[in-house]
């Protein structure tokens, strides 16, 4: 734990306060929103198996949302949704998404961000792999992952021949069956290959 609060504490030691990790989820997948959280951490917070999301099992992501829920200073969360990233693609989507959650922050002096430079009016530093190495990106990176994942296990019960509740919108042998069977769908990603693909798919079945 010591080893990922060691950018938090440096920042603690220059006179920093409100330290806001910043975090994305949602890049590789071809449908859904793309999700971002900030979160600032109390100073002297101890959250036992705080981890990079994805290193994390479902059920502790979960257990870890709440406890970071409760422990915070404060969260943020905004979801993109697919016609903005497919408008900007999905790294300026990320970062708009980053930037969006530290403007509706109310009090926030630093940022950590996992290797994403913004364009704001605060300090920041990016790191890479920082959702391994801070403890509030990595909390960023939880409570971005739990909240995209419950919307897409809610898109599940609209459309449950996708399967969105087992791939969460990422490209899987079974949501390619899907949308091959089925078609692409409003909340499925344009500027992604496998989509436009189906859609040319769809389009020559058409004419033909």
């Amino acid at each position: 734990m010591n080893e990922m609060k060691y950018y938090e504490n440096k920042l603690y030691r220059e006179g920093y306060s409100y330290i806001a990790g910043t975090d994305e989820a949602g890049r590789g997948p071809m449908a859904g929103p793309l999700v971002a959280a900030a979160v600032i951490l109390p100073q002297d917070v101890e959250i036992i198996g705080i981890d990079d999301s994805k290193k994390l099992t479902a059920k502790k992501r979960e257990e870890l949302y709440w406890i970071i829920k409760d422990k915070a200073i404060e969260v943020q969360v905004t979801f993109i949704d697919v016609e903005t990233v497919d408008r900007l693609n999905v790294y300026q989507a990320s970062k708009k998404a980053m930037t969006e959650c530290i403007k509706k922050m109310h009090q926030v002096d630093y940022i950590l961000t996992d290797a994403m430079p913004l364009n704001i009016n605060i300090p920041f530093l990016d790191i890479i792999k920082g959702d391994s190495k801070s403890v509030s990106i990595a909390a960023a990176s939880i409570i971005a992952k739990v909240e995209r994942d419950n919307y897409m296990i809610e898109l599940d019960k609209q459309y449950p021949q996708y399967g969105f509740k087992n791939h969460k919108g990422y490209v899987t042998k079974e949501h390619l069956e899907a949308i091959k069977k089925y078609g692409v769908l409003d909340i499925h990603r344009r500027s992604f290959a496998p989509v436009q693909n189906c859609l040319h798919e769809q389009c020559k079945f058409n004419f033909e």
